[in-house]
Parts: structure tokens; sequence; C-alpha cells
């Protein structure tokens, strides 16, 4: 059965996902404008260092400061190679954080289109309602991307 648009780019958003080096939160994120990529990330340590599944995790006030969050790789991708964000749907595997949330209003993010409710944060739905950006809830179930057997 072929997926819908949503669908299909959360089928991406997971594989991407795996990429992730801290697996705390296996989490992936697809930028995408008019139907097409513009960038990814996943969670993962700053370009060049060691990553926690390398060398650990480095704990502060429960939260894991050596990674970048997917939300916020995916941005400075497009940073990084002049791509703008303006008016773009992310894709991600779990509900950005609150910080995650402040850098996609900023990068002109219209609609976020999210998997698993991770870490609801209300201060951060409020950010979203007042700056006008949808907020989807599609749970990513490989079993309907996938091709009928034969």
């Amino acid at each position: 059965m072929r997926p819908d648009w949503d669908s299909y780019f959360m089928k991406i958003a997971h594989a991407v996902s795996e990429r992730s080096t801290c697996d705390r939160a296996l989490v992936g994120c697809v930028l995408v404008l008019d139907k097409r990529i513009l960038t990814t990330g996943f969670n993962g340590s700053p370009a060049g260092q060691a990553h926690c599944d390398e060398i650990g995790h480095l704990m502060v006030d429960g939260h894991c400061v050596r990674t970048i969050h997917a939300e916020t790789n995916a941005i400075i991708q497009a940073a990084l190679h002049g791509v703008s964000t303006k008016g773009a749907t992310c894709y991600v595997t779990h509900l950005p954080c609150i910080n995650c949330t402040k850098a996609l209003i900023n990068a002109g993010i219209t609609r976020i289109v999210y998997g698993e409710a991770y870490r609801m944060d209300e201060n951060a739905l409020s950010f979203l309602k007042a700056a006008n950006i949808e907020l989807v809830h599609n749970e990513y179930n490989a079993s309907q991307t996938e091709s009928p057997q034969s």
C-alpha cells in the first residue's frame, strides 16, 4: 500500500534515527519543503567529538549534554549548506523538547509531524500555539508502509 506523504517522511525520519549515537533516545528528523527533503538530523555529539555510544553519557540534571538533538542538527545542516527552512515541515520521531521547539520556531518551520509524545512540555506546546505552528501526531507503524508479500 502506498503511504501518504506524512507516513512516507515519518518512515524516513525513523531511518535517520538509526544513525543516533545517544541510545537514551534514538531520534531522527527530516525537514521538508514542497515534498522535497531539505536536510536530516539525528541525536549525536558535535562534529569531531566522542559519542555516547563510544564513551558513555554526560548527564546533567537528567539530560545527556553531550548530545545535540536531531531537530537542532537538521537546522544546523541547513545553515551549513545555505538552505532556507522557512515554511518547511519538520518530521521527527519524538515530540521536540522546549529548546528544539524554540529553534524550530526561529527557523521558520510552519508544521511539525511527530511520532512519540516523549517528555511532553506544556511550555513548548504553548510556544507552538502562539507561533501558529501546526502540530500533528503521526505514530509510525512499519507495517503500514511495507509492501504486501506475494
